[in-house]
């Protein structure tokens, strides 16, 4: 009975996939509502089914099954793959630089979930941790004209390289109950937004601008403040 409650921790993993798949049919018919809705639904497997699966200790009970494994293969279509398709299809810019951005997406993503020290002993992410799923959720909100948004793709596309670390929101414990405060107010607002046929009021845009600078900064700030002291 044991094995089989682990063996459903990975199937709610495995569940990510479903909705990767249904996101990649919403783009497909720019349906930027449903697109975000199941983005949303993937990341919200993806934030608990990690704790769940540690307090279930699966890795000890299923050694021939890996999580890991499996949730970067997910994670890789819903934080890489999927948005770039969306990057190209929604026509945020034009081409070619649409193709060339995307194309750095998914190559630099890929290379990025290949690196084995992508997590530091801090459990934070070293460099910026290929959220782009987020970065076109925040196209849609501010709509930046292709040359700046062009170039906001090719920093973020380098920052994944950088040995600055990013925070996670659930592993980090520095200042994790703030931080799980501005993931929950991060979290409501983006709902609404999306509920709102993608339509984001003024209070949404500045709440939302505030929660992911903070989300996208305090771990850059955390890193400076523990290495400073040794420098």
């Amino acid at each position: 009975m044991q094995k089989q409650t682990a063996f459903l921790v990975h199937l709610l993993t495995a569940s990510g996939a479903a909705f990767a798949l249904l996101a990649t049919l919403a783009a497909s018919n720019s349906d930027w509502t449903a697109l975000f809705f199941w983005l949303l639904a993937a990341q919200f497997v993806d934030g608990i089914d990690g704790p769940i699966a540690r307090k279930m200790k699966v890795t000890q009970i299923l050694p021939n099954w890996s999580g890991n494994s499996l949730d970067f293969v997910i994670d890789y279509a819903t934080y890489v793959f999927i948005p770039a398709f969306a990057f190209m299809k929604a026509d945020l810019m034009p081409m070619p630089y649409s193709l060339i951005a995307g194309a750095i997406i998914v190559v630099t993503g890929g290379l990025y979930f290949a690196n084995d020290q992508m997590k530091c002993p801090s459990n934070a992410f070293r460099g910026f941790p290929a959220v782009w799923n987020g970065v076109l959720f925040y196209y849609f909100l501010f709509t930046p004209d292709p040359i700046t948004g062009f170039i906001i793709i090719v920093l973020l596309a380098a920052a994944q390289f950088i040995p600055v670390e990013f925070v996670h929101p659930v592993r980090v414990k520095s200042l994790r109950p703030l931080t799980l405060v501005f993931v929950a107010v991060w979290s409501v607002f983006a709902c609404h937004v999306v509920f709102n046929n993608m339509v984001p009021t003024s209070l949404d845009r500045i709440i939302l601008a505030i929660s992911g600078i903070y989300l996208f900064a305090i771990g850059p700030l955390l890193h400076l403040r523990r290495i400073r002291p040794a420098s």
